[in-house]
């Protein structure tokens, strides 16, 4: 992404922006979420309840939340709502978690959102402090700020991504009328259980009454949880493969081509500009999710409402090309399941020789089975570090690599990494490189391919 995309394009807007994300970082940081759902309940009820300005699709799971969550704006859009989506982290700037129809919100827009509830997290940190608790942390101030900006949109359906977990995460202060749910595999093990078993009792704490359930294939414990979970307010459950379904998927150029069985209709050959199995089940889970949210799962889409919100799908940092001559593709893939589809869509939609593997992964990270993962598809590995202050230090995470018998060399610097691997991607036409293990890692590279200008060199 464009670092100034984000930007409505005043320099004074974009200083007061970014003066807004610097004070929310100094709030307790987002790798410490605190397992409480009142004080985000406070300092929204103190604004007007504005969670309540619109119905709610949320989205849990452990892997390909985002990219779900963005079909599902995109195929709403395509239907003629106006849509808020916030999801989570960003790769360059603040902007890009709240979008609002389509676009990340300006910064004009998010600075006005800033000083409307400023008062009102002051006053909730106080009543917090006086109580003995921690402030509003981070993530739980940008909820706030989130709901409050669509709902001065505003916005015709806000779409959640969940932080982490489900249960207690600050965006479940809002009732989904959809709770929809990816993939849950084992990741944040210290904070949400450890099981599987455990991680989908605390995300399917997103279930409220009322609500419809759509979600995508899960192992037999994380989905009797969600079914248990629904069991307590009669909630319908749309499963994949029961409910709807990928029949086919064949390669295309720039994405895929889908047949899929979805709740209400069956839509063949749809376009999906997107690389991977894995987006080819989000996209069903994505029409299946809106199927449910626009015709309680009995009306098909539109053929073209489908055509243009898959067609025009994007999904930064996952399988992104920044670079040409030679090819750069970062994905943001920080747990084994994510490196799995990355590491089986290079090998099924890419037709390279050798790959490059610049990696990054963060402390609380599953590294070896991170890299386990990605070492089949790897000619060589480049072990760097992101800036993320959370990241393992280069050489501690080249012990790790070692262990894995693939060529590989250590290169502290990400600018210096990037330069290597490009430069050794460059002596053969069927090189590439790929950047991986973090997020953060994406974020760095993706701002560096826009700063250096890779796709035109």
């Amino acid at each position: 992404m464009n670092p100034t995309a984000a930007s409505g394009g005043d320099d004074d807007d974009r200083a007061a922006a970014d003066a807004l994300y610097r004070e929310l970082l100094d709030r307790i940081g987002e790798s410490n979420p605190q397992p409480r759902l009142e004080p985000t309940r406070r300092a929204l009820e103190l604004l007007g309840d504005p969670q309540n300005s619109a119905p709610v699709i949320t989205i849990a799971g452990t892997n390909g939340k985002t990219s779900t969550s963005r079909m599902i704006e995109s195929l709403l859009r395509a239907s003629g709502l106006k849509p808020g989506l916030l999801t989570s982290p960003h790769l360059v700037r603040v902007n890009e978690r709240i979008m609002i129809d389509g676009e990340p919100i300006d910064d004009a827009a998010l600075v006005r959102g800033g000083d409307d509830i400023r008062p009102y997290l002051l006053m909730t940190d106080a009543e917090l402090t006086a109580n003995g608790e921690p402030p509003l942390t981070f993530f739980e101030a940008l909820t706030v700020l989130a709901f409050a900006c669509f709902a001065d949109a505003p916005v015709d359906v806000i779409v959640l991504e969940v932080g982490m977990g489900g249960e207690w995460d600050s965006t479940n202060v809002a009732d989904a009328q959809v709770a929809v749910f990816c993939p849950i595999d084992l990741d944040h093990q210290a904070r949400l259980g450890n099981t599987i078993g455990e991680i989908a009792r605390t995300k399917s704490g997103i279930i409220k009454p009322g609500a419809s359930v759509v979600t995508a294939m899960q192992t037999i414990e994380a989905l009797d949880e969600i079914r248990a979970r629904a069991g307590q307010f009669e909630a319908e459950v749309a499963i994949e493969m029961q409910d709807f379904a990928l029949e086919s998927t064949t390669v295309a150029v720039g994405g895929q081509l889908l047949d899929i069985r979805g709740r209400a209709g069956r839509y063949e050959g749809v376009f999906l500009p997107l690389y991977g199995d894995h987006q080819a089940q989000n996209a069903i889970v994505a029409v299946a999710a809106v199927e449910t949210f626009l015709g309680a799962g009995t009306r098909p889409l539109d053929g073209d409402v489908l055509a243009e919100g898959l067609g025009q799908a994007t999904s930064p940092g996952r399988l992104q090309l920044v670079g040409i001559e030679p090819t750069v593709l970062v994905d943001a893939a920080h747990n084994p399941h994510g490196a799995r589809a990355l590491a089986s869509a290079l090998q099924e939609y890419f037709d390279f020789d050798e790959l490059a593997l610049v990696v990054g992964i963060l402390a609380d990270k599953d590294a070896h089975g991170i890299l386990a993962e990605l070492a089949p598809v790897a000619a060589r590995f480049v072990v760097t570090r992101s800036s993320s202050e959370r990241a393992i230090a280069a050489d501690e995470l080249d012990e790790t690599v070692a262990e894995l018998g693939v060529p590989h060399t250590v290169v502290d610097d990400v600018e210096d990494a990037l330069r290597e691997a490009r430069g050794w991607a460059a002596e053969s036409p069927r090189r590439a490189v790929v950047v991986a293990g973090s997020i953060t890692l994406v974020g760095d590279v993706i701002a560096l391919a826009d700063a250096e200008d890779w796709k035109q060199q």
